[in-house]
């Protein structure tokens, strides 16, 4: 899948995992699909973006929820076909079939949303939040089997969301930036009135030199400061959350807090793995 950018990826990885699991192959597919099998090949290594009604009629195949694929398939579509205008703005077609979730994804997503809403949000507007987790949850849904004989369910669901978060969030050499996200900390919204313009400046300032700073910490850490520091999330909640053991969470905590401190009240040079120098 060489090539493919995050968003293809998403609903490609799936299909190409269904296609794996199942007894078919592109010789016994061609026939059913009307298809030759030099394009079912081309589909599943990425180098064809398929119509809509080829990847459902695959999926029926492959016994794939058509909602979900669907969702992830538009999502990419626009950005792959960019350069045809009139494929981009066909109306969304129907999906005929739309089995519902399994129940214990369902009852994930009723624990987990809150949390995966509030990270989204610190690092993009809402838009692109909401995308974001929605299709976190198609992923899911998509290779659940898949999450569920994973190590740790939650720390694998946790990988897809960062996955699906960072692909949309701004980089600078490597760094994700959103300082869009000090605009609306709990300090700032706090402050109102023109007597307070000053105040609000300088808590801005502040908080933005922050985030500046959080972008240089390890994923794990940068995990752990969002959801612990700018969410107030308690730790036993991040801990489920992040899918890792308690003492993980406190040890990123300390590890990121030292380093903040190391940038933010003092001129010594930051160490690059999050530890104080």
């Amino acid at each position: 899948m060489d090539g493919c950018d995050t968003a293809h990826c998403a609903w490609l990885e799936p299909v190409r995992e269904a296609y794996q699991r199942s007894p078919l192959t592109m010789k016994t597919l061609s026939p059913r699909l009307h298809i030759a099998t030099s394009k079912i090949s081309e589909l599943l290594s990425g180098r064809l973006y398929p119509r809509w009604e080829l990847l459902q009629a695959l999926a029926a195949e492959l016994s794939l929820p058509a909602g979900p694929l669907y969702r992830l398939w538009r999502q990419a579509a626009p950005d792959i076909r960019r350069k045809s205008r009139s494929w981009q703005e066909q109306p969304p077609v129907a999906v005929a079939v739309r089995p519902a979730p399994p129940m214990d994804h369902t009852a994930f997503r009723a624990l987990t949303e809150a949390g995966y809403d509030f990270y989204a949000s610190v690092f993009l507007p809402d838009p692109q939040r909401d995308a974001a987790v929605r299709d976190t949850y198609d992923q899911l849904w998509l290779s659940w089997n898949k999450a569920l004989a994973s190590a740790d369910t939650r720390r694998h669901a946790w990988e897809v969301l960062r996955t699906s978060v960072m692909s949309r969030t701004p980089h600078i050499d490597g760094r994700p930036q959103f300082t869009h996200a000090a605009f609306d900390t709990v300090a700032l919204r706090d402050l109102s009135g023109p007597e307070q313009i000053e105040a609000a400046t300088a808590q801005l300032t502040e908080t933005e030199a922050l985030f500046r700073a959080m972008s240089r910490l390890p994923g794990h850490q940068l995990d752990v400061v969002v959801l612990r520091s700018l969410g107030g999330i308690a730790m036993k909640q991040v801990s489920d959350l992040l899918g890792l053991p308690l003492a993980t969470v406190r040890s990123d905590e300390r590890h990121a807090t030292r380093f903040l401190d190391s940038i933010l009240c003092s001129d010594s040079p930051p160490d690059p793995e999050g530890n104080p120098s």
